[in-house]
């Protein structure tokens, strides 16, 4: 299975800094810093009958996010969008997973770092639902997360930087050895904010509840979800949600770009079951992105 290749054993091409690099020699510095302080951000795309769903919302978040973090993405959103493109191209995929990512070289060693070249990369790859069809639609189970998602005070909450993403995988990789999918993270104040990638909703007699993005990304397939949602006429409620609360929703789902439209089923002690709402924007989601699909058929 492709799954089981390590990822610097594939083959094809990757977009390293304006060429086009073979996959395997696409190498970075021991010394990166990148590795040693996290600054880095990257995007995560997705690729439907060869076009990339929301590409230039994606190339500009990245240039965003780099910003936060302080450095320059030397492209401009016309200039990766058009290399993500050739990525995918060059790679013949059709429906694929992109990762563009930028981060700061090895010229220099220590926190400080204004002398360090910026890169860009972009790859792509065959990558399936992150969720089987057949458990999204019987409903994630999630666990609570112990970290939770940081004060904006004290991390660059609104850039999708690789060092806020460390919390996430301790807490991804805590649920799945408890028998669970993902876990829900809670924010430094206790309330509800999102999975370890993928923001969350809720829905309580047909209105649907999400939490405000203070503290967390406002996904881009978040938002596109509630443009669905409102388009189907329901009432979409952004606000703040305390875990106490959970037991009075009857329906939940995640999104995201690899999760896309996710169903729950389960948040520790809560239960929900996957209905009307959820299911029919799964359905609206797949439908946008991937016009005549099996998916959206059914």
């Amino acid at each position: 299975m492709a799954s089981l290749i390590p990822f610097d054993e594939r083959d094809g091409v990757i977009w390293f800094d304006g060429e086009m690099v073979a996959w395997r020699d696409a190498k970075l510095h021991l010394l990166t810093h990148a590795l040693h302080y996290g600054s880095a951000v990257f995007e995560g795309e997705r690729c439907y009958g060869g076009e990339i769903f929301k590409l230039s919302d994606h190339s500009q978040r990245l240039i965003e996010g780099a910003r936060i973090i302080d450095f320059e993405v030397p492209y401009s959103v016309e200039e990766i969008d058009a290399a993500c493109r050739d990525v995918i191209a060059a790679n013949k995929l059709t429906d694929a997973y992109v990762r563009p990512i930028a981060w700061r070289g090895s010229e220099q060693m220590g926190v400080s770092a204004q002398n360090n070249k910026i890169h860009l990369a972009i790859a792509a790859w065959d990558w399936g639902s992150y969720f089987p069809m057949e458990q999204r639609l019987k409903g994630l189970r999630l666990a609570f997360a112990t970290y939770r998602r940081p004060d904006p005070a004290t991390a660059p909450c609104k850039a999708k930087a690789a060092g806020l993403y460390m919390i996430c995988t301790i807490e991804k990789h805590r649920a799945e050895r408890a028998g669970f999918a993902d876990a829900l993270m809670l924010d430094y104040r206790g309330r509800v904010a999102e999975c370890t990638g993928a923001n969350v909703f809720f829905v309580k007699d047909g209105i649907i509840h999400t939490p405000v993005p203070d503290r967390f990304l406002d996904g881009i397939t978040r938002r596109t979800v509630i443009g669905l949602a409102k388009a189907r006429g329901y009432e979409v409620v952004e606000r703040v949600i305390m875990p106490e609360e959970l037991g009075d929703f009857s329906e939940c789902f995640i999104t995201g770009t690899a999760a896309e439209v996710t169903p729950v089923s389960e948040i520790g002690e809560y239960r929900f079951t996957p209905a009307t709402i959820s299911e029919a924007l799964l359905k609206d989601y797949m439908q946008l992105v991937q016009p005549g699909s099996k998916a959206a058929a059914e």
